[in-house]
């Protein structure tokens, strides 16, 4: 069973699932972290002064989060109450009353009090939760259609200076090969990647003087310029990457290559994040929350969020997550553009990420991910692989709007195979929650014991779920109705913002997004596809092509697709 909220009242109180492992990691913390900042220096230095900045303890306010998880949990029960929020939520996400956005993207669907109550429900309740699955669909259905981006996640580097104590690269963990990559081998990746039909691209790495803020900014030129037959190429990099400062921000903007800028508070608990990140720059709780605020102010106004679930309370961290997205939209008028959803698997060395303090299992998985499409319904949901096949197409269903496909997650791991050994080794990843000391030096990653359960060349952040090809899941999202889209054209358009809500209030998203979708489809097919893939996609596109379109958008998407289909490429509206 779920754990629940214990101490409502004592937000900052010590927690029980957490007391062992506190006390073994949290008390170098401080010392630790300042040995490691006069040691190697800031990855990131901030060189603008005077940047003032709300408190992010007032920007997350635990209080009131226990708050309105206490009052609303007799509301949770009447369905009546269910009822009318659900019916509030969608008409505000569907835009009846005019989008009360001033030109953001963002959209509340739910109050604070009204998600509460939400994720109050017992998901053991049937009908209820049934209310909730539809009206998760009904709204994904109306914003995002049956259209999936797919992306691809490329590890630049594993090198890092931080502890956190669920992450196969903390810097404590010495059975990981530490590597990074070199100009021909981030060619050598991105080739791979382009060769699978790709266009989008989250580039990642670790914190660590190794591999620099400005080796980082090489990196993404290079992606840039990969070419590959017949016409492969990235036209939109994500990038998940440490904190920087404002200083950064804005040359990571000139790079003039970035979509999406992205980052985890991990647990936006306070006691629970310091308790889980005992060393390192990223152990600065206030300095983590206020990164997103720092993007803004740098120019880069397009950020994601997201938790690593299984740390701590799941209603606690939507309830934190919806007041983040909350302030970045009051504050600058843009709230996130992604919110992903990862939830703990097993990581190399790491008793924590094998048994999570606060496991959250498939059916409290499934509601929230649910209550969180309500809550921000134009804001993109990113589904990983961590989940399994089976899980990610209920999700799809209900929430995610955005997949990773054929990942990886090792440095340069594109190149390499599934072996037995591999499969074995991680099998004992997850037996590692078995282990006598898994609180202990075998969360730290310090002894014989995490080489004599793992293999050194499994360099993983973390295990993955869906281990199928970026072909396979295509033929699947295919095979079950659903459009796979590579499209960037919103972006390169400028159809963000206030442009973007004027579509969508007059309901004419369907008329941009669709086609779009359709035409990256069959470019993918003609370039990449298999004979049946290509013969099963041809159908999707002959139906869909025909699926509440306007008449001008169908004459404008024949005349596009013939284009594609005599041979150009990137053709868009």
């Amino acid at each position: 069973m779920l754990s629940v909220v214990r101490h409502i009242s004592a937000p900052s109180a010590a927690l029980p699932a957490l007391s062992c492992l506190s006390s073994r990691l949290a008390s170098p913390c401080a010392a630790r972290t300042q040995r490691f900042v006069r040691h190697f220096g800031l990855w990131s230095k901030e060189l603008e002064k005077g940047h003032v900045y709300k408190d992010a303890n007032e920007i997350i306010n635990h209080d009131l989060i226990f708050k309105h998880l206490e009052a609303t949990k007799g509301a949770a029960k009447d369905k009546n109450v269910i009822k009318d929020i659900l019916e509030r939520a969608k008409e505000r996400s569907f835009l009846k009353d005019g989008p009360a956005t001033g030109g953001s993207e963002y959209v509340r669907g739910l109050e604070l009090d009204e998600c509460a109550t939400l994720l109050n429900v017992n998901p053991d309740d049937t009908d209820i939760m049934e209310e909730i699955y539809n009206t998760a669909f009904d709204i994904k259905n109306r914003i995002y259609g049956n259209r999936i981006v797919l992306f691809a996640p490329l590890y630049l580097a594993n090198y890092c200076v931080n502890g956190c104590a669920y992450c196969a690269f903390r810097s404590s963990n010495k059975a990981i090969q530490r590597t990074k990559l070199s100009d021909q081998q981030v060619t050598e990746q991105v080739s791979i990647l382009e060769r699978q039909g790709h266009r989008r691209i989250l580039a990642l790495t670790g914190e660590h003087p190794a591999y620099t803020f400005e080796d980082f900014l090489h990196a993404l030129k290079l992606i840039t310029e990969v070419r590959t037959e017949p016409c492969g190429s990235i036209r939109r990099i994500n990038v998940e990457i440490p904190s920087l400062s404002v200083s950064d921000m804005k040359r990571l903007k000139a790079a003039d290559c970035v979509g999406t800028y992205t980052l985890f508070q991990e647990t936006y608990h306070k006691p629970t994040f310091h308790t889980m990140h005992p060393w390192g720059p990223k152990s600065h709780y206030e300095n983590r929350v206020l990164t997103h605020d720092r993007a803004m102010r740098g120019g880069l106004d397009d950020v994601g969020i997201g938790v690593l679930f299984g740390l701590y309370d799941y209603r606690f961290e939507c309830m934190a997550m919806l007041m983040h997205s909350n302030h970045l939209e009051e504050e600058y008028r843009a709230g996130p553009h992604t919110i992903s959803v990862p939830r703990m698997r097993p990581a190399m060395g790491s008793g924590v990420a094998s048994d999570p303090p606060y496991p959250v299992d498939d059916a409290h998985f499934k509601k929230l991910v649910a209550i969180l499409r309500i809550a921000v319904p134009y804001t993109g949901m990113i589904l990983s692989t961590r989940e399994a096949p089976e899980m990610r197409a209920h999700l799809l269903r209900v929430g995610m709007s955005q997949m990773s496909a054929g990942s990886s997650t090792e440095v340069g791991g594109y190149h390499r195979h599934a072996t037995q050994r591999t499969d074995e080794s991680l099998g004992d990843l997850t037996m590692q929650a078995l282990l006598p000391e898994k609180y202990g030096k075998a969360a730290a990653g310090d002894t014989a014991m995490d080489h004599e359960h793992t293999d050194p060349n499994l360099g993983g952040q973390f295990q993955l779920e869906d281990t199928r090809s970026s072909e396979e899941i295509v033929h699947d999202l295919l095979e079950s109705g659903y459009v796979p889209s590579w499209c960037t054209a919103c972006y390169r358009k400028g159809r963000t913002g206030e442009h973007f809500m004027k579509i969508a209030k007059a309901g004419n998203i369907h008329n941009f997004c669709h086609p779009n979708s359709l035409l990256t489809l069959q470019e993918w097919l003609n370039d990449y596809a298999s004979p049946e893939i290509k013969e099963l996609g041809n159908k999707v596109i002959a139906r869909e092509k025909e699926i509440d379109l306007s008449d001008s958008a169908k004459r404008l998407l024949d005349r596009k697709m013939e284009a594609v289909n005599k041979g150009q490429h990137d053709v868009y509206i």
